[in-house]
């Protein structure tokens, strides 16, 4: 069949963020060696009247109006997080609504941690190729969690970004996709905690290095590349230091990975990470460029896969609400408005 990949795709960042400098106050640390250490300096943060459903509506709307069609074509609809606002209650079925996209659809809320939103764009790929859909639409989004004065309080931020996958006008090819999973337990959150718990150093080896390196390798054997072939690598950012570092382990350059590196302005935005990092990469590439992008979820798996920007993209491309926009619409928050915003207080 003709090509099938991303036809459209939208991005969506909370306005607020709160500084590592005003977090490390409340609790008597040091900033710098903070900064230093996660390569982050600011974090999103939901409004009050923000939550999953509403940053997945946004990044779904910016989409669709960055697509130009009609929502009614959409037959799947999987909303990828692991906060989202019901425990039984689907997140999907409100974006539906929302996009004016009902009844004639399929829809789902995923979870797997991190990556729950790129195992959506996988099933959408499936059912794209298999011609039982013509529009798939695949949202990652997250408000992280993090506990005061755990080192997840500094990075867990929050965001949104949508696909829509198809084949009909496709800006970047879905070469293939390869994926990794196993038992591990490295981050989990029971029913009623507010808080995740983590194996602290044990989250970045072996979790998710293994897992990242592992599928990245995968793909990369499957398809017969190397990193020197892509212009572009995205992977999740549970902080800075993590993605440069398995970028190096895989031979990939800073300089393939830097363009997607949101996460020292905006935080881990979890299942939206790597999702985001890729929009960010769309807005800037050009026809010919190929595309790298691994993601990791705890508990544990990745997914890698291998884009080719097609000339397409430059009909998208000038959409005014995307990645540039959020990080230069932000307003700065003390600590105390933080505390309110995120439900610290009860």
């Amino acid at each position: 069949m003709s090509k099938v990949g991303i036809i459209s795709y939208g991005s969506y960042i909370p306005r607020y963020r709160i500084k590592v400098e005003d977090i490390a106050k409340v609790w008597n640390e040091d900033s710098n060696e903070i900064k230093s250490q996660l390569q982050v300096t600011s974090k999103s943060v939901l409004g009050p009247d923000e939550d999953v459903a509403t940053m997945s509506v946004e990044s779904a709307r910016n989409a669709v109006n960055r697509w130009k069609g009609d929502p009614k074509e959409i037959g799947a609809i999987y909303v990828g997080s692991e906060s989202h606002p019901y425990a039984v209650k689907p997140t999907a079925t409100i974006v539906a609504a929302a996009l004016d996209a009902e009844n004639e659809l399929t829809a789902a809320d995923l979870e797997f941690a991190c990556k729950a939103g790129t195992a959506g764009m996988q099933m959408c790929l499936g059912l794209v190729k298999s011609n039982m859909i013509s529009v798939g639409l695949v949202i990652g989004a997250d408000d992280s969690q993090g506990r005061p004065r755990d080192p997840l309080e500094y990075t867990a931020g929050a965001g949104s970004a949508a696909f829509l996958i198809g084949s009909d006008k496709v800006v970047a090819e879905i070469e293939d996709t390869f994926s990794v999973t196993s038992d591990t337990p490295d981050f989990w959150r029971r029913e009623g905690a507010t808080y995740p718990s983590h194996g602290h150093r044990f989250t970045g080896k072996p979790s998710y290095f293994q897992h990242t390196v592992d599928a990245s390798k995968g793909l990369l054997e499957r398809l017969g590349t190397k990193p020197s072939d892509y212009d572009y690598v995205t992977f999740h950012q549970p902080n800075t230091k993590f993605p440069l570092s398995v970028a190096k382990m895989l031979g990939f350059s800073n300089e393939q990975v830097e363009l997607s590196l949101l996460c020292r302005d905006i935080g881990n935005a979890y299942s939206a990470s790597s999702m985001l990092g890729l929009t960010q990469i769309l807005n800037h590439a050009k026809s010919g460029e190929r595309i790298f992008m691994t993601s990791y979820g705890s508990g544990a798996g990745s997914d890698s896969f291998s884009f080719i920007v097609t000339d397409e993209i430059e009909q998208v491309k000038t959409y005014p609400y995307n990645v540039d926009y959020y990080l230069k619409n932000t307003e700065f928050i003390d600590y105390g408005i933080y505390a309110r915003y995120k439900g610290i207080l009860r």
